[in-house]
């Protein structure tokens, strides 16, 4: 069973090696790796095309000019050969048993006859010597992810489950992966967990990194994905909005965003969420 890992990359010619011998060490073999290259200017595409020349599962595709990460995912998912995709950013790596942890836990739960539709693991949080572990739940249903984006950034899943999903939207600045993701557990059920951390995330800060972005333009991904939950209960909505505040972003809430909060009524379990976030607000937390 072909397991497709889709990489997109863009002036990384530094970072990229890792990734991919992240990828290409893995400890199940039966997979290829599809980079997108978007647009580079550095030495991304010398690096490749050497690296491709010395490992056949290495697949390079081109972007002329730079079309976005969403874009480029979706070309690499398009092209994939494999049954099953999961992917990878360029500053990012897998630990050497991911897609074989993945591979095993899919099938153990169709054994079982369960209905899911993607499968996630903890991550291992690097800056420097420092390491820290995520806790993610066994499980995130369609509604958790209105309140946290439990999942991450990547998942593991049927390439025609992702198709089916309608990929990710270039059109969202921000939320890319949470929007996908709530399409595909909304179509295909639950995310499932696979216990052991086996991606490593790097939160070296450094100049070429791409921010969380500003305030508005969180804001205008809330909203573009808003519209699309329209008939979405108020209470789920406003979870939904909640998010901007969050400790990722940090971002205060105003005047402005609590009559917009009000907006979608009164809920205990946002109301809880709102008192947290006004406690950490005022240093309390």
């Amino acid at each position: 069973m072909i397991v497709s890992v889709y990489l997109p990359t863009r002036n990384r010619a530094s970072l990229l090696p890792r990734a991919v011998d992240s990828v290409l060490a893995q400890s199940y073999r039966d997979l290829e790796l599809i980079v997108v290259n978007d647009g580079s200017e550095d030495a991304t595409v010398a690096y490749l095309t050497a690296r491709a020349a010395a490992d056949s599962r290495l697949r390079l595709l081109h972007n002329p000019r730079p079309l976005g990460a969403p874009r480029s995912r979706n070309r690499a998912i398009t092209a994939a050969r494999g049954g099953f995709v999961t992917g990878l950013d360029d500053d990012d790596s897998f630990h050497p048993d991911r897609i074989d942890a993945f591979v095993r836990r899919w099938r153990r739960l169709e054994r079982y006859g369960e209905r899911f539709s993607c499968l996630y693991t903890q991550d291992i949080l690097m800056q420097g010597p420092r390491a820290a572990y995520t806790h993610k739940p066994e499980r995130v249903e369609y509604a958790d992810l209105f309140h946290f984006n439990s999942i991450g950034n990547q998942v593991f899943t049927r390439r025609d489950y992702l198709i089916g999903a309608g990929l990710f939207d270039s059109d969202m600045p921000a939320w890319q992966d949470l929007d996908a993701f709530i399409r595909l557990v909304a179509r295909y059920g639950s995310a499932r967990l696979v216990d052991r951390p086996l991606y490593f995330v790097d939160l070296e800060p450094r100049a070429d990194r791409i921010s969380v972005g500003s305030k508005e333009r969180i804001l205008t991904a809330y909203r573009r994905l808003g519209r699309k939950l329209e008939s979405e209960p108020a209470s789920l909505r406003q979870a939904l909005f909640l998010q901007v505040f969050g400790r990722l972003y940090g971002f205060k809430l105003g005047l402005p965003d609590l009559r917009e909060y009000l907006s979608y009524g009164v809920h205990t379990r946002t109301l809880r969420t709102l008192a947290g976030i006004l406690a950490r607000q005022a240093g309390l937390r």
